[in-house]
């Protein structure tokens, strides 16, 4: 009596626990990372008015669900990073519950307790269930939808089916791939009716009224749906495709170690996918333990969902990081396939080590299931703890422009979708430009714009991100490196932050004669400065004037460097010239290269005299200056630092 109290109060206990270490996984650390641009995007139309934000999710690839629900909680919460992903972390600890149910209808309680544990602990799962956008809500509504699909087609009933219904309108109104998950059921509706008819499994056994009940919950769906469908539909068929050509097995090998050990892994060798292979066979065993369903039918629907979710990535050239994100739904399957590998062994085997036969089953459950949670865990942790994997820090550029604002600064956004997440951490006085304007493709316009930028500016700031698609003949950024000096160029994730001084006047001949020769080929004909005397925290901005005598095959970056009269180094700039598109290869044997280029002066320099110097090193081999006139540098004269009146 004891033993049976005691397991059904860890049947009750075991999932509890697995949603407490969902929750703990998706709230861990929420807001430290800095909200970036498409979590902006979300923030700023759910501060909409409904019918605007309505109208403004007709002209994104998302429909209004998700922004809908984000507009309410931000009312109960408030729009502080945690707050806004914290809506994410609650529907992914959903999500779990739901995976358990699901499993547990499907196949058994046990097979329930390993997918939700693996969906738990999926980087992939809690990456999403941490962003303040409509993903973790997709992965949501396929483990409800996939959960009340299941019920209703075991015991067909009236109120499983109008849940269903419901939980695929909810569905589409979240995100346009979800009709791939309505594609999911009904191949699997039609899988189980030819095994009803075949098996005479009683709950299709009259299918003809079941195939129109079916219709009708579709039907249903549909027509809640009907007031989007033609922004659906615009929207879906007029959005550019940003895929890119990949081969089948790099790209089945990525989206293997997404849905199994998670997007932060690193798990790329052959072996560390045996274990999850031989799961995934062993998962197509028969199941002679339970028989509430056809076992071909139960083990086919997460089959269906891996193929129906995976294969438009490669048919449709949708294939890129950024798109395997539409890939929940298929960790979903993949848990709960690996999930009823591990039950069905451990069910297999015995306790009994003695008799290696019997335990291995059991020892090689185990044992897998061990390598998975490692493995997952390294994951986690790369999540949690690597630069690499944060997301875009928009919070520490617009600190740094703040730190130091001066008259004539400007903020040029590129791509002008950026406004919503910046605005959220800048607070200044700067003027913003968002270029290119719109989705982009007017060159002219976007050349008019920054010309203007230039006009007024003395600094500006540029904050790149999407350029490829927004800005593809790099309108905004070639202008600035002819026409600018550049001074430096960070990256804060996948947004690069520039900062260029604008020349009072343009400079067009050097000021300064040299005619210095850099090894065997390279001369530097001359120099222009913007000037000798400046305050700490100005920009030197120095122009230099190269030519070769032939082709080069090296590449080589220019330093210019300003040093103290003891010869420390106080400033520097390193970069190509051209910043970093002259390309040394690229030049042609007797032309004239300008190269302009900017030296900050840190903003707590002490006043005084400096010397500036100039000189070329390999770009593969950076201590190794390239000669010029017995010595690795050319002196460009004496610089005065005052300190600002």
């Amino acid at each position: 009596m004891m033993r049976q109290i005691s397991g059904r109060r860890l049947r009750v206990i075991l999932p509890l626990l697995v949603l407490f270490l969902a929750a703990i996984l998706r709230l861990h650390l929420l807001g430290h990372q800095s909200l970036w641009s498409d979590e902006g995007n979300s923030l700023r139309l759910a501060q909409r008015p409904i019918a605007d934000l309505i109208a403004a999710a007709a002209q994104d690839i998302h429909p209004p669900g998700y922004y809908l629900l984000l507009r309410g909680w931000l009312l109960l919460t408030g729009d502080s990073e945690f707050a806004l992903r914290a809506l994410s972390a609650l529907i992914g600890v959903l999500t779990v519950a739901c995976v358990y149910a699901l499993g547990k209808r499907l196949f058994a309680p046990g097979v329930g307790l390993i997918a939700a544990f693996l969906v738990a602990l999926s980087s992939f799962e809690v990456y999403y269930g941490q962003e303040a956008r409509m993903y973790a809500a997709l992965a949501l509504w396929t483990a409800a939808g996939l959960l009340f699909f299941v019920r209703w087609l075991s015991r067909p009933n009236s109120r499983d089916g109008l849940a269903l219904a419901l939980i695929n309108v909810a569905g589409l109104y979240t995100h346009y791939t979800y009709p791939i998950v309505m594609i999911a059921q009904g191949i699997a509706f039609v899988f189980a009716l030819i095994l009803a008819m075949a098996q005479r499994w009683s709950p299709l056994a009259n299918w003809p009224r079941r195939v129109l009940a079916y219709f009708a919950l579709n039907g249903l769906t549909l027509l809640f749906f009907a007031p989007l469908l033609p922004t659906a539909i615009r929207q879906v068929s007029n959005w550019p495709r940003t895929g890119h050509a990949v081969d089948v097995a790099n790209g089945l090998a990525t989206v293997a170690r997404w849905l199994i050990y998670g997007n932060t892994s690193r798990a790329t060798e052959w072996w560390l996918y045996v274990w999850p292979l031989l799961f995934i066979m062993a998962a197509l065993l028969p199941d002679w333990m339970r028989r509430r369903a056809p076992f071909t039918w139960r083990i086919a629907l997460p089959l269906i969902v891996l193929a129906t979710t995976i294969l438009p990535l490669f048919a449709l050239g949708l294939f890129r990081d950024a798109n395997l994100k539409f890939l929940l739904p298929a960790q979903i399957a993949m848990a709960l396939l690996i999930g009823r590998s591990i039950w069905l062994l451990w069910e297999l085997g015995t306790p009994n080590l003695f008799i290696p036969l019997e335990a291995a089953p059991r020892v090689l459950a185990g044992f897998g299931l061990f390598s998975l949670v490692m493995l997952s865990n390294d994951a986690l942790d790369n999540l949690y703890n690597v630069p690499g994997y944060a997301r875009d820090d928009y919070r520490g550029m617009a600190r740094l422009i703040g730190s130091d604002p001066r008259p004539g600064d400007r903020i040029v956004l590129d791509a002008p979708n950026q406004l919503e997440v910046f605005s959220y951490y800048y607070h200044g006085s700067d003027p913003i430009a968002a270029l290119p304007a719109g989705l982009g493709g007017d060159d002219p316009a976007t050349q008019s714009a920054i010309d203007g930028v230039i006009h007024e500016a003395r600094r500006v700031f540029v904050l790149y991100w999407g350029e490829n698609e927004r800005d593809p003949g790099r309108i905004v950024e070639n202008t600035l490196n002819t026409r600018t000096f550049p001074v430096w160029s960070n990256w804060y994730g996948n947004v690069r932050l520039a900062l260029y001084a604008i020349p009072a006047t343009p400079v067009t001949a050097p000021t300064q004669t040299l005619a210095a020769r850099f090894g065997d080929s390279i001369r530097l004909d001359g120099v222009a400065l913007s000037g000798n005397t400046f305050h700490a925290g100005d920009v030197l901005g120095v122009t230099l004037f190269w030519r070769t005598d032939v082709s080069l095959s090296q590449r080589y970056k220019v330093f210019l460097h300003l040093l103290d009269k003891s010869g420390r180094l106080v400033a520097q700039r390193d970069a190509e010239p051209g910043n970093n598109t002259a390309l040394t290869t690229s030049w042609t044997p007797g032309q004239t290269v300008i190269d302009s280029q900017g030296v900050l002066i840190p903003p707590d320099q002490l006043a005084g005299t400096y010397d500036l110097t100039v000189g070329l090193y390999d770009i593969d081999h950076p201590t190794e200056r390239v000669p010029v006139g017995g010595t690795d540098h050319v002196d460009l004269g004496a610089i005065t630092i005052t300190l600002p009146g």
